[in-house]
């Protein structure tokens, strides 16, 4: 047991799944895994472990934004023993090129957030995906025909904004998309030795105003959670 999860030692699996919200996790463990349970309610962030394909795999909710995906992560990796951690997401596309529904694999992050910097003392630093996973999470979407992209990713501590101005000159650079918890993600992986990749559907685009409902982008999420469940079985 961690602060933040009741979970016993042994009910985490290494290969974990981290959507956002919740009830996705829910979700998840509902429509994918056999024989899951629920390891854990604290202050409403859901967890299961069930297995998929014969091999043992958790989904744990993290919320929203660095600081969250942090708390969840560090215990994930250190209290519990997770070694392969990808998280499932939606991400705002932030080239015309993109559309609702594509998938995006985050080769690298782009950030506004200081978390890197407090850490390097100033420096930039870049975070990574695993590659290992990349290549593998890849070769499936296009064994699938998913619409897939990889590259960088812009990762925002602020939702809500009144302009673009910020994100244009990312966007000028190639920056596939915007999300809020993969800088965190990814500098744990690599604090912590452990292996890490953010696959994120489509959920808006930036250049034309249009967005999922949230219905929709529960249909949409199949796909996406197909390909990380794959690739976190593989060895």
């Amino acid at each position: 047991m961690s602060r933040h999860l009741s979970a016993k030692k042994g009910e985490i699996a290494e290969r974990v799944l981290l959507p956002g919200d919740p009830l996705r996790a829910k979700f998840v463990a509902e429509q994918f895994l056999d024989k899951a349970y629920c390891y854990n309610e604290v202050r409403g962030m859901y967890g299961y472990t069930g297995m998929y394909k014969g091999v043992q795999v958790s989904v744990q909710g993290t919320g929203m934004g660095n600081p969250s995906m942090s708390i969840y992560g560090t215990e994930l990796i250190n209290d519990y023993g997770a070694k392969k951690l990808v998280r499932i997401g939606t991400c705002g596309a932030m080239q015309k090129e993109l559309n609702i529904r594509d998938v995006i694999l985050a080769q690298a992050v782009s950030s506004d957030s200081n978390l890197t910097e407090k850490i390097f003392h100033g420096c930039n630093y870049s975070p990574v995906a695993d590659f290992s996973l990349l290549i593998k999470a890849y070769q499936l979407a296009q064994s699938k025909n998913v619409n897939v992209f990889v590259g960088n990713i812009y990762n925002s501590d602020e939702f809500y904004r009144e302009t673009l101005d910020r994100l244009h000159k990312f966007m000028e650079f190639g920056v596939l998309a915007v999300e809020m918890e993969s800088t965190a993600l990814y500098t744990l992986a690599a604090k912590y030795g452990v292996k890490a990749l953010s696959i994120l559907t489509v959920g808006s685009q930036l250049l034309t105003n249009e967005s999922l409902t949230h219905e929709e982008s529960e249909k949409s999420f199949y796909e996406m959670v197909e390909i990380a469940l794959n690739t976190v079985i593989d060895d």
